[in-house]
């Protein structure tokens, strides 16, 4: 058995497929880095890439997929036109969203009824700020800057074989910010039953340095059971998620979850867990 591994994480901008992001434009076009689906040689792909896609993309029935719309692509090398996009919040209700689950049930039952506009994330407005609070976020955030974040896990399974250990090291995250750390369980995209993501612990937060950087370390317990068991519910990946009403939730992730108030920066492109177990 593997008892340590480390790995860099990815720069993202999407939770699950829909909303293709957490993550708008000015324009009100979703920004995605992450997986995208499209016809290629006319058949559905769906593959890691990063496009500009459009609010009106179809949202299909949870689990399944469907092409989106995609308006231009880009890759690291940004375009001007790209690099200095602001970044948006989602507005409410969130569009192209097919996820059936409440995220905070006991605090905000009703938080999918809510209505809000698209806010530039320097501008979300802060529940019960006042003048002179002096809020740390004031200039506008660009894709460029979002695009420098870089993170580093190493997940060890402790002596006792039934809890493991994840240490996070991050640069280059946005200064002076609240983040949260969500674990993303098999479960979670069920289309029969789908889980509620959790935190990866409680409290699941951290507040970066001047320059953008944190860390971050938690214990949890049994969180890679056997493959075998018959209700087991891996953790198989990890996503960490500026927070842009600056606000933690105690066991939910968020009020209203998918580039509501959660807008994922960095999580792996695909499972890293696998080799791991506890029991």
């Amino acid at each position: 058995m593997i008892k340590t591994i480390s790995k860099e994480l990815d720069l993202t901008t999407q939770g699950p497929l829909y909303p293709p992001s957490e993550v708008m434009d000015e324009n009100g076009n979703f920004i995605v880095i992450g997986m995208l689906n499209y016809i290629e040689n006319g058949e559905l792909v769906t593959r890691w890439g990063r496009a500009i896609v459009s609010a009106n993309t179809p949202a299909p029935r949870f689990g399944d997929i469907d092409q989106y719309n995609i308006i231009e692509r880009f890759d690291d090398s940004l375009p001007e036109n790209i690099g200095n996009k602001i970044l948006h919040t989602l507005p409410l209700p969130l569009p192209c969203a097919n996820y059936p689950m409440v995220f905070a049930p006991e605090q905000y039952p009703d938080a999918n009824s809510e209505h809000r506009p698209s806010y530039p994330f320097h501008k979300t407005p802060i529940p019960d700020y006042e003048i002179g609070q002096s809020r740390q976020l004031l200039e506008p955030v660009t894709l460029t800057q979002w695009m420098r974040a870089k993170g580093e896990l190493k997940v060890s399974i402790l002596p006792n074989g039934r809890s493991a250990r994840f240490e996070f090291l991050f640069e280059n995250l946005l200064p002076n910010s609240l983040y949260t750390i969500m674990s993303l369980r098999q479960r979670d995209l069920d289309p029969e039953n789908p889980t509620r993501p959790w935190p990866l612990g409680i409290p699941n937060v951290f507040v970066t340095n001047n320059e953008g950087g944190a860390y971050y370390s938690v214990t949890m317990e049994n969180p890679f059971p056997r493959h075998d068991q018959e209700k087991s519910n891996r953790i198989i990946n990890v996503v960490v998620l500026w927070m842009s009403y600056q606000m933690s939730h105690g066991g939910a992730i968020g009020r209203f979850g998918l580039g509501g108030d959660i807008h994922a920066q960095l999580k792996f492109k695909q499972r890293v867990f696998d080799e791991l177990e506890t029991n």
